[in-house]
């Protein structure tokens, strides 16, 4: 999917987040393209990505509608994903790091390094984030020797929110969503010191932890921005 999709993805994953576009509501290609000023390509692209997402379902035989879900449900999906991504964390501290895995995960973590650079954020962040955030996940869990772990997390990521790509920044707010990203980075990078250091039991706390900047960060840093 070209970077224009991606946004589009993001953007509404954004809508659907905030409730602007509600449970049940249809949607359009023609209309949503309008609302978003692009073509109708990017629009059917994006509503495939979220219907394996769990965020949009299949009305007729060719039209959408977001789908119903609770709070509780997207807590709980990542929670689950937290808790399955720390058990292969945990499992690949104990068996070791090749050096090409080490590889992987450093170069991950220097694109994010050099995402956060510049001290701020801007709009298209959000996909390239996505793109490192997934690179690093999946790095690990399919390292981790377990074919169980990572049909979980796949059945897991057809939830709403559920993977770790699925991310959300608040255009509107954008200095805390720099400073949330600071604090993911900074997570990815302790996550890759405990594996590199062989402590199981730090990495999977670390990444059961990680999981939840998306859902749990955001009071926090508001209170700092006071």
């Amino acid at each position: 999917m070209s970077n224009s999709g991606k946004s589009v993805v993001s953007q509404l994953r954004r809508l659907i987040s905030d409730g602007e576009l509600a449970p049940g509501q249809r949607l359009g290609e023609v209309a949503v393209a309008e609302q978003l000023g692009v073509s109708r390509t990017p629009v059917r692209l994006a509503f495939r990505t979220l219907e394996q997402e769990g965020l949009l379902q299949r009305a007729g035989k060719r039209g959408f509608m977001v789908r119903e879900f609770s709070d509780t449900d997207v807590r709980c999906a990542v929670e689950v994903r937290g808790v399955l991504e720390g058990l292969a964390a945990r499992r690949l501290a104990e068996q070791g790091l090749s050096s090409e895995l080490l590889g992987q995960l450093e170069f991950w973590i220097q694109k994010g390094r050099d995402l956060l650079a510049k001290g701020y954020l801007v709009e298209d962040d959000v996909v390239d984030w996505g793109e490192l955030n997934r690179g690093f996940h999946e790095a690990v869990v399919s390292s981790a020797g377990s074919e169980v772990i990572g049909d979980a997390i796949a059945r897991n990521n057809h939830l709403p929110f559920a993977a770790a790509d699925s991310i959300i920044l608040d255009t509107g707010a954008l200095a805390r969503e720099f400073r949330k990203l600071q604090l993911a980075q900074i997570q990815h990078e302790l996550v890759l010191q405990a594996l590199r250091d062989g402590e199981g039991a730090r990495a999977e706390m670390l990444m059961r932890e990680h999981a939840l900047v998306g859902l749990r960060y955001a009071d926090v840093l508001e209170g700092e921005a006071r």
